[in-house]
Parts: structure tokens; sequence; C-alpha cells
């Protein structure tokens, strides 16, 4: 490995959990081992977040329609998602990541890139180190993980797909070019579909094609991203470990099966997605200062409204009270109003052992009605049993009643 500017050696490793919802499903319904599991929207309009090992040989991929997959593999076993579940033990992972480096930048739940370097004169050779965290997260969590490691973050990411399912690929700056060459371009960041079909209307798949091809001519193909897509077929990466990353909002949305026009019917969506938030957000350790209503109408346009939760909180029942004032609004100002999607977002975060209960949050951007809740104690508390017990139990195992029949226009205090 390269020096890195501290003195250390440069040694990242890019960490991905194997098909993480699916597995997470598995882990909880062992029944499942073996099985094609699908968690996707279950929805007309739903989509496959991800899918097991064995749903892919039917060529089931995250990102297509629920009911594409459904044709692909009509046998499989279809389960909404789970997001405090998957949070919980993404939490889990990254303790155990922690174990070994504090220079963690964590992509998502499943993600992550770690800097060995500091690390090495204590656990020993990068590849000894995901070695042991990948039985660690395998004994401790129950959940497969695969690992690259590399020079760089660009390789590193590369070298773990690579190692999919379950293996851990070290690649050496000395085999940097071996590994790289043979690759195809769709493989490279920032190469999308489209820029893929760019490139090979120019007759270019592989990295060696590209870099064979004269740099004047891909200037003029791509303009100023040929440098720097030549820059990442060479493998060149300079990028270091952003360990402060932080999420800086959480979210849940609901495609409809049919345009919904009933304002009862779109209050216990509302409290639907707004559980499913304030989950998240308590598993997360944050209080939210804003909350955000997110709405799709029939033509496919898209609005926000959003205003500031203050005190600071965490509670589900107040992040619906706010939300469900928002949306009330906009639908009173429409003219026979229709939603094809809703969502509900917080952003504005302070750290649960760091938010006063008086503290307040961010300037208005929506005038609201104050929160008539000064007591939460008790509603967090229960928050915190419905969360232990939907962890347990499965996602709806407590649900607020609001939730699962149809609710009166006017959220109770």
């Amino acid at each position: 490995m390269i020096p890195a500017a501290s003195g250390n050696p440069r040694c990242i490793m890019h960490l991905d959990m194997d098909a993480f919802y699916a597995a997470v499903e598995i882990l909880d319904h062992p029944q499942w081992q073996g099985l094609p599991v699908i968690v996707a929207g279950l929805g007309p309009r739903g989509v496959v977040t991800t899918a097991s090992y064995p749903a892919r040989k039917f060529g089931v991929r995250s990102a297509i329609p629920t009911a594409s997959a459904r044709r692909l593999c009509p046998d499989g076993i279809y389960v909404q998602p789970r997001m405090a579940r998957y949070a919980e033990l993404s939490q889990a992972v990254m303790a155990r990541i922690g174990q070994f480096s504090d220079q963690i930048e964590t992509l998502s739940l499943d993600e992550a890139f770690v800097d060995l370097g500091p690390s090495l004169r204590l656990f020993g050779s990068g590849r000894q180190i995901a070695t042991r965290l990948q039985q660690e997260i395998l004994v401790h969590v129950g959940l497969s993980a695969s690992i690259g490691i590399a020079p760089n973050k660009l390789i590193a990411k590369l070298a773990s797909e690579a190692a999919k399912p379950g293996g851990i690929r070290e690649i050496a700056e000395h085999e940097m070019r071996a590994f790289l060459d043979p690759l195809p371009l769709r493989a490279i960041w920032g190469v999308g579909e489209k820029m893929d079909a760019q490139l090979q209307a120019l007759g270019l798949r592989s990295v060696t094609q590209l870099l064979a091809y004269p740099e004047s001519a891909l200037r003029s193909a791509l303009g100023s991203f040929a440098d720097t897509l030549r820059q990442r077929c060479l493998g060149v990466d300079a990028r270091g470990i952003e360990s402060a990353r932080e999420e800086l909002s959480i979210s849940a949305e609901e495609t409809f099966d049919r345009d919904l026009k009933d304002l009862s019917t779109l209050h216990r969506e509302l409290m639907a997605l707004s559980e499913r938030v304030a989950q998240r957000l308590r598993a997360s350790g944050k209080r939210a200062g804003l909350v955000r209503v997110k709405i799709r109408l029939p033509n496919f346009s898209l609005l926000t409204r959003q205003a500031p939760l203050a005190p600071v909180s965490d509670v589900t029942q107040r992040i619906h009270n706010l939300a469900w004032q928002l949306l009330q609004r906009w639908w009173q100002q429409q003219d026979s109003p229709q939603v094809r999607l809703l969502g509900v977002g917080v952003a504005e975060f302070a750290r649960a052992d760091q938010a006063g209960p008086d503290q307040a949050g961010p300037a208005q951007t929506a005038p609201v009605q104050a929160d008539l809740f000064q007591d939460t104690a008790p509603r967090r508390g229960l928050d915190q049993i419905a969360d232990a017990l939907n962890a347990r139990f499965g996602a709806h195992a407590l649900r607020h009643a609001r939730a699962l029949r149809r609710a009166p226009d006017v959220p109770k205090s």
C-alpha cells in the first residue's frame, strides 16, 4: 500500500452487506433460507428494493417494478420493507467496524468505507482485519458482508463488488492495472446507462479500450468528463474518508395503487409514514427540528410543504400532527385534489442526548399551529416499547390505530 499524508499506509476497505434488506428478512424468518425473497413495495406501482440471491437467478433486481418481479418470479416471497429493523442491524454492523477503526464513512445502511491505515500496526494486515470483521458480523449480527481492500476508495469499491457474495478481495497497488483493464466501462463510477450507450457507440466497452482511445477524440465526444473518466480508468482517486458524514434527512413515502381523493384515507397513510420515519429517527439516536410533507400529483408534478418542529422531537405523534397540519392546509387550498404519492420526512437533527426539552427548531418556513403536546415523555416511552416489539415480532406487530383504520379529520390530543 502507498503511504498516506499522515504517514500511515494507504489502506482503504469498502464493506458492502450482501442483499442486506432481504438478508435481514431471512435472518428473522429462517424458514426462508435458500428461497427467493424480494423486499419491495407491494402495490401495483411498487418497486423492488432488494432481492435475495436465489431471487436474482430469476432476473429480479432492485429498482424494477414489483409487477415485473412477480412475472419473473411468481413464487417468490414478497415482503414490505421494515426500515426500523434494518437501521437497528446497520447500527450493530457499524459498531463492529468501529472496533477496528474510527475512520468510517457511512454511505448507507449497508455500505461503508473504512480507513485501515492507522489500524494495521494494531490488528495486522488489511486482509487479516477484513477476515476478523467479516467473522464478527456473521457471528454477532448473523449477516454476510463482502469486503474490498485497496489503496483508494475507487478500487476498494470495485473490489468488494468482485468479492460478492461473502468474499474478500484485496488489490495491491501493483495489481491495479491487471484488475482494472478487463472491467466493462459500466463498472466505473459515473458511467450510467446513457453514458455506457454513448461509449459503446464509440466502440468502447472495456477500460483497456478507453485508455487506448485518442484523448482528443474522447474529449470531443464526452467534453470535460473525458478527463475524469480517464483518470478513474487509471485507478486514480485521491478522496479521503469523510468520517463526519451524517444522514441529513430521514423520509418515507408511498406510491398508491390508485390516486387518492379522500382526505381521511390520506390521514391514515400519513400516520403509517410518520411511524416509519419516527422509528428510523429513534434508531439513529436523533431528534428532528423540521417536518416535511411530499406530495406527487396524478400529472407527476411534485410539491413539498415543511415547518419547524419545536422543541425538537422523535415522538411519532408529534411528527404526525405537524405533517397532518401541513397536508390539511394544502388540501383545503385545492379544487378536487388527488394524490398519487405521499411522503413524510424529517431534518434539522439534534442528538437525543444533547437536545434539551425546550430546545427550539429552525426558523419557521410555514406558519402552523403550535404543537399542543407539552408532556411527551409517556408517548416517547410508548414509542420505544413499540420499537422493541416491532423489531422482535415484525414491523406491524404494534401500530397506531390511526394507521389501521379510517381516522377522523382532526387528530386528537
